[in-house]
């Protein structure tokens, strides 16, 4: 397909549960190859750049075997899934055993099949890529060990839970080192000049066959952190960075091939620098969900090319559901908010339909849920909204807000405006409980001299301003508690 709109929209699908379901509801076996018409017709309606079919590659049934024995991991299943039987673990995604379609979902050619789905309705595919670690059964274990971060038999003694033994070989398990050791995989040495190689080789492939990936805990392949982790185990390091060696040489092959980096610890600068397109912005969640409008406006005010490069959510599969986290009011001024500033947006299926479950990744099968149609109808206009051009290609930038000495609630708003092809948009958040009062001065000077007429897309209310004043001492708004005004459509009447 031709170049990546500069802010894509992504929708976030479970493969495997969405085929389940699907399955369902048409009373026989759906898999990628063999989805109804319909439901391609129901993402293309979505306005969505792109689906992220988390979860296709193949699963592993040492990964599901070690799952099975883990007391904690049962449990969350048995939260989430309150009818859970064994077969529901169908293993964890980011467990993977070969980067092939797994038979169940349709094989690669069932997922050849939905790619050509979707790109002919103008949507790009994205799949997942894990970095850091493989399932105990993926052939690099025994036919190339090198490949692996290797342990001792004094090491299975101490450390039981960090070491793996595979044949003659004892392996360290994948790790974050910020907590224990994930025990159904095992530890990929990002140092090793020969696993580098494999990994190019293996994503050119896999670059064949989707249009983009979402590489998991990206960070910690950075050459510092790795260090840091594996120490003496891992060797030395490169001269050079993993992902800056293994982005450019497959941009080689496959110039438009995207490449969107789960980030955390304030590094997702640095990994923009070492060639990804965009990186996760976990830190304007945190914000939204933890601290006020004041954090919020600072974050939007760093460098705007950082900003273009992050991927903006409130929910995906390692978070909780938002209609969990957030209010009902809450939730949408936070989906506003991430939705119509610079970068890309982030979607997860459920969250428009207010489920409020978060699925362990290791099951094939959800609880029912009802759906709370006031946000779905409100995510209906939100997705019109988001799609408008001049939110996508203009030109973006924060706006001041002003009070008075005895109402300081304009420090409650934050705002942002759009333009873009003679067209402005203007967009109010009231990122608190109470309500807020305030002005905001518009940025664009060739308002003054006539009256506006100005439609806020959401309660489509039409509102007649001074340009003179609002240039001046500023458009005044009024919100309610978690209110926002999308103002779009401004048109002179005198």
């Amino acid at each position: 397909m031709t170049l990546w709109p500069k802010h894509p929209i992504i929708y976030e699908i479970n493969t495997w549960v969405w085929l389940q379901e699907l399955g369902q509801k048409y009373e026989k076996q759906v898999t990628l190859g063999t989805v109804p018409r319909d439901e391609w017709d129901a993402l293309r309606d979505l306005g969505v750049d792109a689906v992220w079919f988390m979860g296709v590659w193949e699963r592993s049934p040492a990964g599901i075997a070690i799952a099975n024995r883990n007391a904690d991991l049962l449990k969350s299943f048995r939260e989430a899934l309150p009818d859970y039987r064994p077969e529901d673990n169908v293993g964890s995604p980011y467990c993977v055993r070969r980067y092939a379609a797994d038979k169940h979902l349709g094989g690669p050619r069932g997922l050849a099949v939905a790619r050509g789905e979707l790109a002919s309705r103008g949507i790009r595919l994205l799949l997942d890529f894990v970095p850091n670690h493989v399932a105990p059964d993926h052939p690099w274990a025994m036919d190339n060990p090198e490949y692996l971060v290797q342990g001792s038999t004094e090491d299975m003694v101490n450390d039981p839970a960090s070491f793996i033994g595979i044949g003659e070989k004892i392996f360290a398990c994948g790790r974050d080192p910020y907590f224990p050791a994930w025990p159904d995989v095992i530890q990929l040495n990002a140092f090793h000049p020969g696993l580098r190689r494999k990994v190019i080789e293996t994503l050119s492939d896999i670059a064949g066959q989707c249009d983009g990936v979402r590489c998991d805990m990206a960070m910690l392949l950075i050459n510092s952190i790795f260090e840091r982790t594996w120490g003496s185990r891992a060797g030395q390091p490169p001269a050079t960075e993993y992902w800056a060696e293994v982005i450019s040489s497959i941009r080689q092959a496959f110039p438009n091939f995207l490449f969107i980096a789960e980030a955390y610890w304030d590094l997702e600068w640095e990994l923009q620098q070492q060639g990804f397109d965009y990186s996760y912005d976990k830190r304007l969640y945190d914000r939204l969900e933890h601290e006020n409008s004041r954090s919020v406006r600072l974050h939007l005010h760093a460098d705007l090319a950082y900003q273009e490069k992050l991927v903006r959510f409130i929910e995906n599969h390692d978070e909780r559901r938002a209609r969990a986290v957030f209010s009902p009011e809450k939730h949408r001024a936070a989906a506003v908010t991430v939705a119509t500033i610079p970068g890309a947006k982030l979607f997860h299926e459920g969250q428009f339909e207010g489920r409020k479950v978060r699925l362990p990744v290791f099951l094939g099968r959800r609880p029912s849920e009802p759906v709370d149609t006031v946000l779905q109808m409100f995510y209906r206009t939100f997705l019109k909204t988001v799609s408008l051009k001049e939110m996508r290609n203009g030109l973006w930038q924060i706006c001041d807000c002003t009070g008075w000495p005895d109402n300081r609630t304009c420090e409650n708003l934050i705002a942002w405006s759009w333009q873009g092809d003679g067209e402005y948009r203007l967009i109010v958040v009231n990122l608190s409980a109470s309500s807020a009062q305030g002005r905001i001065p518009m940025p664009w000077p060739e308002l003054k001299g006539r009256t506006w007429q100005i439609t806020d897309l959401f309660t489509e209310g039409h509102y007649d301003w001074s340009g003179d004043e609002m240039c001046n001492s500023g458009l005044y708004v009024d919100l309610p508690p978690w209110g926002y005004h999308v103002l779009a459509q401004w048109r002179p009447i005198q």
